[in-house]
């Protein structure tokens, strides 16, 4: 299993690449935390987790992105180590969307997600 290390490592090299204007009023940066994080909506099922989330605190803690090393793990522990970067590339550059999204007063990406989640609770119904 890739370590909580190795997972940092890897986000900070994907980091490093992206665009400088990614990181424009991101001032709490990109924080990895230890937990697994269930999705409400996973209603007692253990197959909806929350991978990353982007935050916005004004007055709080300014606006950051938390990626989740648990959640990660749990849905993503099984793949190489390639891919598992591939995957955590994918997961950073949806919640730097979040950011450049709110930055710009658009909600488009969110919008979608509410959409994903209506699909996965039809789902859940079936």
């Amino acid at each position: 299993m890739i370590s909580f290390d190795q997972v940092g490592a890897m986000l900070d090299h994907i980091a490093d690449a992206l665009p400088e204007g990614f990181y424009r009023e991101l001032n709490g940066g990109i924080v990895l935390l230890p937990e697994e994080k269930l999705h409400p909506a996973s209603a007692g099922r253990t197959d909806l987790y929350i991978l990353g989330a982007y935050h916005h605190e004004p007055g709080g803690l300014g606006r950051y992105i938390a990626i989740y090393y648990g959640s990660f793990i749990r849905a993503h522990g099984h793949l190489s180590p390639s891919e598992q970067e591939e995957t955590l590339r994918h997961i950073l550059v949806h919640e730097f969307t979040h950011h450049l999204e709110s930055l710009a007063g658009e909600r488009g990406l969110e919008v979608q997600d509410a959409k994903d989640l209506a699909k996965y609770k039809e789902g859940q119904n079936s």
